[in-house]
């Protein structure tokens, strides 16, 4: 199968690698042409203009955008429209408000264009090795792209979620969990920290991670960021992000459906702008494992 392939970010470039590995034709275009070349030595079809881009697609053209939610996602599908005719297919794999991908599908229907929101879990690791998929959009078009879903994923990693805007909306919730997942981590190790024992923290992740009630990949991840840093001391713990926690939180109050920890989760990061811990410090060392989140500057 060729595709087309826009946004190669740390996302976009590991999901294309992995696709080339699928034997897949990728035609890659970026913004910046620097990673177009990087793809290209790997084996992919490199554009350095959307219309270059296009015309390297086959007649039937699969697009995947992996570029950041809101304007720029807009700007892009305004600028391909042009290029592309009645019964081609646009994938948002992006972290995109649910309903802004409802918007979009709208629009694209009326041109005859086809508009897949693909929510993408699992982080660097997952886009390189198989990512976890919850896919939104009419079902005939999700059953025609399901051996691409299928090679993207991990093995069982994707579902197709419901009509247009469902893949987002899952996206949304999950990362909203997320959230609150680590708050739950990075309180219960600062109680480990501020208590009576010298305790080897990577040693008690690794524990949690084999047998516990409470294991997750976000306990490896941890003890992978305490095997390279005991202390945190690497790490301000001014903890980013909350875009699509926000969303989520609006979401849920929006539908009178109780998110509460969620909520608290979201004032727990913005308090950590002006006051840390070592809790938040590693909420920090997480992110960044998991997804190569950089902490804010100010």
């Amino acid at each position: 199968m060729k595709t087309g392939f826009i946004g190669l970010g740390r996302m976009g470039k590991n999901i294309v690698l992995h696709l080339l590995e699928q034997r897949y034709e990728v035609v890659a275009f970026n913004r910046s042409p620097e990673p177009v070349k990087e793809v290209e030595k790997e084996g992919a079809i490199g554009a350095y203009s959307l219309e270059e881009f296009v015309g390297r697609l086959p007649k039937k053209k699969i697009i995947i955008l992996m570029v950041t939610a809101g304007k720029p996602v807009d700007e892009m599908i305004e600028k391909l429209v042009p290029l592309l005719s009645s019964g081609d297919i646009i994938i948002d794999g992006g972290n995109s408000f649910f309903e802004d991908s409802v918007r979009r599908y709208n629009l694209l229907k009326k041109k005859g264009i086809h508009f897949i929101d693909m929510g993408t879990s699992g982080g660097l690791t997952g886009a390189r090795n198989g990512a976890c998929l919850t896919i939104g959009g009419d079902e005939k078009v999700f059953l025609e792209l399901e051996p691409l879903f299928r090679d993207i994923a991990v093995k069982d990693g994707y579902a197709y979620a419901g009509p247009s805007g469902a893949g987002h909306f899952v996206k949304m919730v999950h990362n909203g969990i997320e959230y609150v997942m680590l708050e739950g981590y990075g309180e219960g190790f600062d109680v480990l920290k501020h208590g009576p024992y010298k305790l080897d923290f990577e040693k008690i992740s690794k524990v949690w991670s084999n047998g516990s009630v409470i294991r997750s990949w976000l306990t490896e991840l941890a003890a992978e960021a305490f095997k390279k840093d005991p202390n945190l001391k690497n790490w301000s713990g001014k903890v980013g992000g909350g875009e699509t926690g926000r969303w989520a939180l609006a979401t849920a109050e929006k539908f009178k459906a109780d998110f509460a920890l969620l909520e608290m989760s979201i004032k727990k990061r913005e308090k950590s702008l002006r006051k840390q811990s070592f809790g938040s410090k590693l909420i920090s060392a997480i992110r960044n494992e998991f997804g190569g989140h950089e902490e804010p500057k100010k």
